[in-house]
């Protein structure tokens, strides 16, 4: 490996520093501080309204979309301040792509639901190509060949939701943001997610945010426990589970704490 390319793995993927988020008079995030590792698994847990959403759309710009947010603090991608004059929010999005808790499909077809955001880049290479390998990659395309024209919406739940992930990943992000993707979902088709993440890992950085204890300790390097937008601990997973820094940290992860 390169000197340059060491230096790369060394700098986090993302980080954030005394990162603050305001939504009108209510704080969701305060002061939170993170990195994440390049090319890991990271999940954000912690009970409802804690701010594991809103720091995921921090990491994408995705906040700022919304009326009377206020955002302090610095969020870098890569080493880049992602809220610099030069940076675009729009590439930023196709490099850090999110899937949120419910699938947010087109009303199209299976095919179109995945070439839309190459399309509009002015993907130059064989669509159809490209098409296949990401719904390959994440388990649909032996589902779906007979007939990718056919609605979107026809797919079962868990295959929707894996269409999404193939569409994020037909934009070739970088980082994969996972908005609590198996909420919604039956244990067969939340087994299949996990699946795909763990075959994912490694070639993306994945930042995942979920209110599941154990699922976190299945997949994850790093866990970041997120309360009252605050941020009570973070560090290796095997770590936090077994031997908790801060006394919340283990009343939520014995269920003390809902």
């Amino acid at each position: 490996m390169s000197d340059s390319s060491s230096e790369r793995a060394a700098v986090p993927v993302l980080a954030a520093e005394d990162l603050t988020v305001r939504f009108g008079r209510r704080t969701a995030l305060a002061n939170v501080a993170i990195a994440v590792p390049r090319g890991r698994v990271v999940s954000v847990i912690g009970p409802s309204g804690g701010g594991k959403t809103t720091l995921l759309r921090a990491f994408n710009r995705l906040n700022e979309l919304t009326p009377g947010v206020a955002t302090t603090g610095t969020v870098r991608f890569n080493g880049v301040d992602l809220h610099g004059d030069e940076v675009d929010p729009v590439e930023v999005r196709r490099r850090i792509g999110m899937v949120f808790q419910q699938a947010t499909l087109f009303p199209r077809s299976i095919f179109d639901n995945v070439a839309f955001g190459p399309r509009a880049g002015g993907y130059g290479g064989d669509l159809l190509e490209l098409v296949e390998e990401v719904l390959d990659a994440v388990g649909l395309w032996s589902e779906v060949a007979e007939d990718p024209d056919r609605p979107a919406m026809q797919l079962s739940a868990g295959q929707q939701q894996r269409l999404c992930i193939a569409r994020t990943l037909a934009l070739r992000p970088e980082v994969l943001l996972l908005d609590e993707p198996t909420s919604a979902l039956d244990p067969a088709a939340t087994a299949r997610i996990e699946s795909l993440i763990h075959a994912l890992r490694g070639d993306y950085t994945i930042v995942l945010a979920t209110h599941g204890r154990r699922q976190a300790a299945r997949l994850s390097d790093f866990t970041a426990y997120l309360a009252g937008g605050e941020l009570i601990e973070y560090g290796p997973t095997e770590a936090l589970f077994t031997n908790p820094r801060d006394r919340r940290t283990e009343s939520y992860l014995t269920g003390r704490i809902a």
